[in-house]
């Protein structure tokens, strides 16, 4: 059965159908996912809720085009992905997802600035726009006085909004966010939500969060929560 939170919208941005993953692990097949369906729709907020191990992050990597699914297909606006070659692949990956992660995977040797820059500059941008783009974004999100830290010298809170307005700059349509309150404490973990919120809510940017933090789960339109690689609620 599809989990279809696209309501009744026939032509989801998202639509997964009969999705397996399986890994093989000295010698043992372990299935990580199994026949899951799910609709999204342009705009929308989803959280993917469960215990570790249940196969959530493994998921988001399958939507954000980082890992391949072993069987069933993936559709951005009614276009099976996979069925591209690699260098197309990531080409839509650059041009149509942003992504932020527990760890903030920042590039410690730059400064906030250079590490938003960093995409707009592999695609190409002149380098004046990566820097009007990025001091723009990192503004946003209150980090006007950080532009020239290096994440050694940012909170663990900063570090995750420069992770944000990195994954920004390219004015992605997806924004994917694997645990992104995890590793903060609860006042700022508050911050990161509100970001992530305001996101969805004013620019209409898709956004997917895997989360064990129920108040930001909550805070979604829609929930579904993975049980041994199987989706086993939906809100």
């Amino acid at each position: 059965m599809t989990e279809d939170i696209a309501g009744n919208n026939p032509a989801p941005l998202i639509e997964v159908r009969d999705l397996d993953k399986t890994f093989i692990k000295d010698g043992l097949r372990i299935e990580v996912l199994k026949g899951l369906n799910l609709r999204i729709v342009r705009g929308d907020s989803l959280a993917v809720v469960g215990i570790s191990g249940s196969g959530k992050s493994t998921l988001v990597h399958i939507l954000g085009t980082l890992d391949h699914p072993t069987a069933g297909a993936v559709l951005f606006d009614g276009v099976e992905v996979f069925a591209w070659p690699e260098p197309k692949l990531a080409a839509f990956r650059n041009r149509k997802i942003g992504f932020v992660f527990q760890f903030h995977n920042l590039l410690p040797e730059f400064t906030s600035l250079e590490n938003v820059m960093m995409p707009a500059l592999i695609r190409r941008l002149p380098k004046a726009e990566a820097r009007r783009q990025a001091e723009a974004l990192l503004c946003e999100v209150g980090l006007s006085h950080r532009l020239n830290h290096k994440p050694g010298e940012l909170s663990g809170g900063e570090q995750q909004r420069v992770a944000i307005a990195r994954a920004l700059v390219l004015e992605p349509e997806i924004l994917l966010a694997d645990e992104p309150t995890g590793n903060l404490d609860t006042e700022t973990g508050k911050k990161i939500e509100e970001i992530l919120i305001t996101l969805n809510r004013e620019k209409r940017i898709t956004l997917i969060v895997v989360t064990h933090n129920q108040s930001l789960a909550d805070r979604m339109s829609h929930q579904i929560g993975l049980r041994d690689g199987r989706i086993y609620a939906r809100e």
